[in-house]
């Protein structure tokens, strides 16, 4: 049903293109913006000498979020997407030799714990427990409600939700509990990690973190064929095919508001009119830049910068049958770790290393007997680092440290590389500093202090993506898409000029 209402996306990037389907399911017409040639913004792709390597995010949980779009725009999913559930979400390397299969089987993953390291499989069984409960009944609220409106906190039952969850997790950091909570240090270490997931510090990030893990464990983890680059591949088709316009190569220079409603854009210097205008961009750039207010901006500024990352592409001359689709490679000591990123704004030179092997699943994502590793480690967001430098160290350090564990020489293996690093990620998704998530999760309050998905004083303009609420990674993504385009459902008789 169309309404004769206008709405401009800015940016294609996994939750633009949720938000302009959404909307355009509401009958609003909408066109989408993007600087870059490409939808998906971090969510996309690049082949090298035959390696195919998904550029960014990596991890693929809640397909609901995804199912719930095709299912509202009537659509079949399977005609555009197909996935299939991973068993091991992780298999994890300590430098004391231990190797763990993080199953997503909750049984096997006590048993494989308890063979491996000792640990009690009833502590393993109970902390996952806890996380779904933290999950069920707390993560819900802030993750698929808007906390910035009274009516949908009446809805959510905020009060009472909060009210179900043990203090422990109320006044304590992520790490408190898991140390609490298990005795063996190669478990908690293993949970701590799940504070990345958000670019948070889990000796620093409130407890309520520890539902995460109630995400691969409990509701499963999976592999989208063709790569993550299908998810793009998939909501882009389905935007077009409800009919949303796209405009690539196509920079906004700036949003237009007046007298409090937003009034459209400017792009090649030519304003452009609607009645909607949704940012996809960094919330701290779409002030800086888009609304030239550098008061609101620097405000923003006051919440601590999440973590970035630096990657290393690497098509490697030969096939290791040890390893899985999803590997991470442990330091010995990650609280020296996380201080370095948080505190000293540094890369540990002993950092954890996590390596993403889709040929794993998909043996034409590389050549023949080779193998395509997406080589992750968590960095600083960008303060002016020499990362030229921290490439060449990072390199040699991740080397050394795969070729101990993996009893090879890794170097003389590679032969295709690419690199990114937070300035390169900056530049590529407009993320400001290169911090992956915008705020970090570094405080109790972290959840309230994120942007709301609207703006308080412009009419008409709303927020979407990892740096608003409810934050960053593609199931949160996909959830800001949702909360907004309710938002606008409800402010939709308000907004015709």
């Amino acid at each position: 049903m169309k309404n004769n209402l206008k709405a401009i996306v800015i940016g294609s990037g996994i939750a633009g293109l949720a938000s302009a389907i959404r909307l355009a399911v509401q009958g609003i017409e909408v066109t989408v913006f993007e600087k870059n040639d490409y939808p998906g913004g971090k969510l996309s792709d690049f082949e090298i000498n035959g390696f195919h390597f998904d550029a960014g995010p990596c991890l693929f949980v809640q397909p609901q979020n995804i199912e719930e779009l095709f299912e509202l725009a009537n659509e079949n999913i399977t005609d555009y997407l197909e996935y299939i559930p991973v068993n091991v979400a992780c298999k994890y390397f300590y430098e004391d030799g231990i190797e763990l299969n993080a199953y997503t089987d909750q049984e096997k993953f006590a048993r494989e714990l308890f063979e491996k390291t000792g640990e009690d499989p009833n502590r393993v069984k109970k902390y996952l427990q806890q996380s779904s409960k933290l999950y069920h009944n707390i993560g819900t609220v802030f993750l698929n409600y808007s906390l910035h409106k009274r009516k949908s906190l009446f809805k959510a039952r905020l009060i009472k939700a909060v009210s179900t969850v043990k203090w422990k997790y109320l006044f304590n950091s992520m790490n408190t509990v898991n140390s609490s909570s298990f005795t063996k240090p190669h478990i908690v270490q293993l949970f701590n990690r799940y504070a990345t997931y958000n670019g948070s510090d889990p000796y620093k990030a409130p407890a309520m973190l520890c539902l995460i893990p109630h995400l691969e464990y409990n509701e499963g983890l999976y592999y989208p064929k063709g790569g993550m680059i299908s998810i793009t591949n998939a909501l882009y088709k389905l935007a077009l095919k409800k009919g949303v316009q796209f405009q690539f190569n196509v920079p906004v220079q700036r949003i237009i508001y007046n007298e409090g409603k937003v009034k459209g854009i400017v792009v090649n210097n030519q304003n452009i009119y609607a009645d909607v205008v949704v940012s996809n961009v960094d919330i701290y750039c779409t002030y800086k830049y888009l609304l030239n207010n550098n008061i609101e901006a620097q405000k923003l500024l006051k919440q601590e910068r999440s973590s970035s990352a630096l990657v290393f592409y690497w098509g490697i001359n030969k096939k290791f049958p040890q390893l899985h689709l999803h590997n991470v490679f442990f330091g010995r000591d990650q609280k020296a770790e996380f201080d370095h990123i948080f505190r000293y704004k540094k890369i540990y030179h002993d950092p954890s290393v996590y390596i993403n092997i889709t040929s794993k699943c998909e043996e034409k994502h590389s050549p023949a007997g080779k193998e395509n590793w997406f080589v992750m480690v968590n960095a600083p967001a960008n303060a002016g680092q020499n990362w030229n430098a921290y490439k060449q160290q990072c390199k040699a350090n991740i080397i050394a440290r795969l070729n101990r564990r993996l009893q090879t020489d890794i170097e003389s293996l590679i032969e295709a590389e690419e690199t990114l690093d937070p300035v390169s990620i900056e530049t590529k998704t407009g993320s400001f500093m290169g911090a992956l998530y915008g705020a970090s999760s570094n405080s109790r309050r972290a959840a309230f202090l994120r942007h709301p998905n609207f703006s308080k004083h412009i009419q008409g303009l709303y927020f979407t993506g990892g740096t608003v609420h409810p934050g960053g990674g593609i199931p949160l993504c996909l959830k800001s898409a949702k909360i907004m385009s309710e938002i606008i459902a409800v402010d939709i008789k308000h907004l015709k000029h």
